[in-house]
């Protein structure tokens, strides 16, 4: 019969073990609340309900700032923390699951996060989360990602400039005397991909008058006294052409711990066409050296960059003296604006040929010369720099004062009877126009235009003189424009019964010019218009203005001029290349002077025209101010 305790006792055993268990709960509690891994319990709702210290210190939070709040407040990624509570919802159990943590300093954290659900009577009580940082780990698998990702980035960027340069590798094992060759390899040889080489075959296609001394250094790389470096320079002849090539080898032998060459291996490079490049240039170079030009290349700022012997010769300075200077160095102070018309005229595309001017020598002298520029262009077409000839004209221009001198005297001279013809013609023509024959009235006024004509010619070779004489000046003065413009077509009339002349807007402009020389560049304009268009039409002289300034223009329905001509069309004695225009009479003198009567009043005649369509000369002026 089991003995009965006593109620005292029983009591005391109760305690005891309630004690004991009270005492597990807080060790448990303790060992939770105190672990060294992150946990944290989320209610149904998704709100943090409990977390331990280690939570509250991974992320940075004091307890108030996180339990009692949503967890996804704490998840960097919505959709994330959305997958993982639909997933628990579900009764899933999560293992590692990637997350990354927002922290209180604005830091992001890698996790995984380990959890399952507590449930009673199938109720969602709370989540049982455990959070395992993997932030370095993290960081090493991407510091790992990356490197590997350049590597092969660099080893994709080495392909492309091997397969860029062309280079070929070979490798040989002087042992066994087998010899290997890359594609790129045997393509400079000439060797089909698909066809095997040894060291035999390679000595087949050295150049006879190489082979020797190329085996000889061959022999001298894998020495094991030297320092194994190969890399020299030789011919072959290629396998499939027999064409001879020069190429580039380089290569390193290894030798193994008893010194026997054991790996000899190295690139080779086609590089005929760069040698005979630089055998071109060298050729080159010699001739620029030996010319009786002066040959200076310069950047498009204008510094010089190179000089030839001859440009020493010619304006007197040492390449050492010159190069790194400006080339305004040499240009007058009258002629400075000449530098920018050049350059733009070659960055249109065009090539300035024979274009005469004064430059300046170290001593000061004023030499004349002839120049003609070239731009210099990069493999993309880029214009970087330009290259000038110019030719001692000095001689040239003295017998050419003489021949102006003697055109002038000439002309003048010619003046004096042709005036008196005109009169004579006047006179004939009026008394014939009371007789109305209109025979003598017709020959008589054919013979009136013709004495214009050549008046207008004489004019232009007396004005082209003086020009190149320097005698050339300006007489400026204050002036309305309509009234010469009227004056000139009134003139111009003279010579056409085919052709209408308007004017258009140039009322009520002045300008500050030399008004003879104006006029003189309007009726060469106005008379070019009326030879040019031989099937006659309309032809309008006008004004466009803008600000302070009036563009001045001649417009005609004729011939038109092509590209090719309108680079030149200002050139002295040139004359267009048309078929069409090939009766039409003239020395090339016109335009020459338009140009550089405008020059003097620092303006310049520009064109417009397409062939069979008909031309616009053009030109800029300041407009003045009424009194």
């Amino acid at each position: 019969m089991e003995e009965t305790l006593d109620p005292y006792i029983k009591i005391a055993q109760y305690e005891q073990r309630e004690k004991e268990m009270q005492s597990r709960l807080d060790e448990l509690a303790d060992f939770v609340e105190n672990a060294s891994m992150p946990l944290h319990r989320v209610n149904g709702k998704g709100i943090i309900i409990w977390a331990n210290q280690a939570e509250l210190d991974y992320l940075g939070y004091d307890k108030e700032e996180y339990v009692g709040y949503p967890i996804s407040n704490f998840h960097a990624d919505e959709h994330v923390i959305n997958d993982i509570l639909n997933r628990l919802t579900l009764n899933e159990t999560l293992q590692d699951y990637p997350a990354r943590l927002k922290c209180k300093d604005g830091s992001f954290k890698h996790a995984v996060i380990s959890s399952s659900v507590l449930r009673k009577d199938g109720e969602f009580i709370h989540t049982r989360c455990f959070t395992r940082d993997i932030t370095e780990i993290r960081k090493e698998q991407e510091d790992k990602e990356a490197l590997i990702f350049e590597l092969e980035q660099n080893e994709a960027r080495l392909r492309m400039v091997v397969a860029s340069t062309k280079l070929g590798t070979w490798d040989y094992h002087p042992k066994t005397g087998k010899l290997f060759w890359s594609d790129e390899c045997k393509n400079i040889y000439g060797r089909p991909l698909n066809r095997e080489v040894d060291f035999e075959i390679y000595e087949k296609q050295l150049h006879p008058e190489d082979k020797d001394w190329v085996l000889e250094k061959i022999q001298q790389a894998m020495d094991p006294a030297g320092d194994g470096q190969y890399d020299i320079t030789l011919r072959i002849i290629r396998f499939d052409d027999s064409r001879i090539r020069w190429i580039r080898a380089q290569g390193k032998v290894y030798f193994s711990a008893d010194l026997q060459a054991e790996r000899f291996i190295g690139t080779v490079v086609d590089i005929t066409d760069n040698r005979l490049a630089a055998e071109r240039a060298a050729k080159l170079a010699a001739i620029i050296d030996s010319s009786d030009d002066a040959i200076i290349s310069k950047t498009l700022d204008g510094i010089i960059t190179s000089w030839n012997n001859s440009a020493e010769r010619t304006f007197g300075y040492t390449a050492d003296e010159i190069i790194g200077r400006s080339v305004l160095t040499l240009i007058p102070d009258d002629r400075l604006e000449e530098e920018p018309m050049i350059l733009s005229r070659l960055r249109r595309g065009e090539r300035v040929e024979h274009f005469e001017t004064v430059r300046i020598t170290k001593d000061r002298r004023l030499l004349n010369v002839s120049l003609t520029i070239s731009p210099l262009k990069d493999p993309q077409g880029n214009i970087i720099g330009l290259s000038k000839i110019a030719r001692d004209i000095t001689d040239k221009k003295q017998e050419d004062l003489r021949k102006n001198d003697f055109i002038a005297m000439v002309s003048h001279e010619l003046k004096t009877p042709l005036t008196a013809i005109q009169s004579y013609i006047q006179i004939l023509l009026a008394k014939e126009k009371k007789e109305s024959d209109s025979f003598k009235i017709n020959a008589l006024t054919r013979a009136e235009v013709q004495a214009k004509k050549m008046t207008s010619m004489i004019q232009d070779f007396l004005s082209l003189a003086r020009l190149e004489d320097g005698k050339i000046q300006l007489n400026k003065e204050r002036f309305e424009l309509h009234p010469l413009m009227e004056e000139i077509a009134g003139d111009a009339l003279f010579l056409t019964t085919n052709h209408t002349v308007k004017l258009h807007d140039c009322e009520d402009i002045l300008i500050d010019a030399d008004r003879d020389k104006i006029g003189q560049v309007l009726l060469n304009l106005l008379s070019n218009a009326i030879k040019y268009s031989p099937k006659g039409g309309t032809i309008i002289m006008g004004c466009e203005k803008a600000d302070s300034k009036v563009t001045i223009f001649v417009k005609d329905e004729g011939v038109g001029i092509g590209l090719d001509d309108q680079k030149k069309l200002f050139d002295k004695f040139y004359r267009v290349r048309n078929e069409t225009v090939k009766t039409i009479s003239g020395f090339g003198i016109g335009l020459y002077l338009v140009s550089e009567i405008l020059r003097y009043h620092k303006s310049k005649i520009e064109v417009e025209s397409k062939e069979g369509v008909g031309a616009k000369f053009f030109f800029g002026l300041d407009m003045q101010n009424p009194r």
